[in-house]
This record gives C-alpha cells, structure tokens and sequence, in this order.
C-alpha cells in the first residue's frame, strides 16, 4: 500500500515538473518571438521601389534600408514612420515595429511619386500582395512654351545672373537682362533635386540640394521659357520668363 502511494506521488512530481518546463519554455519562447528583426532592402527608383522581402511571416520588426537608385530625390513611408527625402545614391534606415497582423500601405511622399507608382502594401502574418503591373495609359503631352528670339545680332552685354531653385520655383536676381554674354549662377536652395533649362537652349545639369553650378550662354534679344526638367516639376509650377533686350 505505501509503495503504491509513494508511486502516485512519485507520478504526480513528475506531471507537476512536466507542467512547470512547459510554462517556462511558453514564458521564454514568447518574447524572442515578439522580438524578432527583420532585415529589408527597399530600392527607389522612378516610379517603382524594390524589395528584397515584400512579406513577413509573423509581427515583429523590420529594419528597412531604402537605397535611392534614381536619377531624383526619393523618400519611404511605411506604418506613420518614413525616411528623410533621399538624393540620388543616398540611402536610410527606418526601424518600424509591426504589432498587428495584416497589409501595411507604403509610399513616396514626394508629390507626384505615389500617383506615378511609388506605392504598395507589405505583409505581415499574412500571404504578400503580388503588386499589379502599371496601368497600360496614353498620355498627351502639351508642346512646351514656344521661345521667340529676334533675328537681331547678340549684344556686347556680359551679365551675372543668381538663379535659386526651391520647391516649387524659381527665383532669379533679374528678369530683364541685356543680349550678350550671360553667366548664370545656379543655386539648389530647396530639398530635392532640381535644374534650369531654358527651352531652345541649354539645359543644366539635376543638382542636388545645396549644390550649384555655372554656366554662360549667348544670347540675342528676345523672350525665353525657362523650366526645371525634373519629372511633376515643371507642372508644380517650377517655369518662367525672362527678356533679353537689345
């Protein structure tokens, strides 16, 4: 009788330890998974981003490494977390914690990017979205402002002009300037990348923010469009005016 119940308690310790390892190993197994990282690479581009993992299985967190592989500046917004704005060749981490189950939306917040097909969904605990391809459109583009220029020889003027270009404009030191020999000094004073072409003309070099460049061309009397040729840009209102005189 006392070995049967020495056997049962014995039983009994051993179902009670059993029950124990398995509440310690659900109470150390539950925060590693909560706490399990994610690495993403996300490449930027015109109009599209790339990623190296479009899901993942459970919540967690991700760090997102957005490499800009564009010619324009970039920038990526996930979960209310998102990245500076990206020149080109630039590149950012961005740690975002999932808690939740389900489709996350992402973007580029530059305007005009996300409508242009810099958008998408990540998953989290669920099957990944396979992204549609870009809708098959015809698009008319409207000629270009028509620049008129006089058939009068160029002048002997030689003129220095500061062009500054923010978002969205342009600001230059002088409207009205004189035919001949024009230095323009352009400066990217905003956030994005920008350049001053003068249609019929030269066009400059896209410049990073807080960049410059200078160039002189000849001009004879007349009136010249001038606009920035970064894509939406020009549409934003980055174009004007200026006059040569005689």
């Amino acid at each position: 009788m006392i070995r049967r119940v020495v056997g049962t308690l014995g039983l009994i310790a051993l179902g009670v330890a059993g029950l124990a390892t398995g509440f310690a190993q659900a109470h150390t197994s539950a925060p590693q998974a909560a706490k399990a990282t994610t690495k993403i690479t996300v490449s930027a581009s015109e109009f599209k981003f790339g990623f190296s993992k479009r899901s993942i299985p459970a919540t967690g967190t991700v760090i997102f490494t957005v490499v800009n592989k564009g010619k324009i500046t970039h920038d990526f917004k996930i979960n209310g977390k998102k990245t500076p704005n990206l020149a080109p060749g630039k590149s950012a981490k961005l740690t975002v914690k999932f808690t939740k189950k389900g489709h996350f939306a992402y973007s580029c917040t530059i305007p005009g990017h996300a409508a242009a097909g810099m958008k998408g969904t990540f998953s989290v605990g669920v099957k990944a979205v396979t992204p549609p391809p870009p809708p098959s459109t015809t698009t008319t583009t409207a000629p270009p402002p028509t620049t008129t220029t006089s058939t009068v020889p160029v002048g002997t003027g030689n003129t220095k002009v500061t062009v500054n270009m923010v978002e969205y404009a342009f600001q230059l030191s002088q409207s009205s300037i004189p035919s001949g020999q024009i230095t323009f000094i352009i400066n990217n004073k905003g956030n994005e990348v920008h350049n001053f072409a003068i249609l019929g003309g030269k066009a400059g070099a896209q410049i990073a923010p807080g960049t410059s460049e200078t160039w002189t061309v000849s001009l004879p009397p007349g009136t010249y469009n001038y606009q920035c040729d970064v894509p939406f840009h020009a549409s934003f209102g980055m174009v004007g005016q200026f006059t040569v005189t005689p």
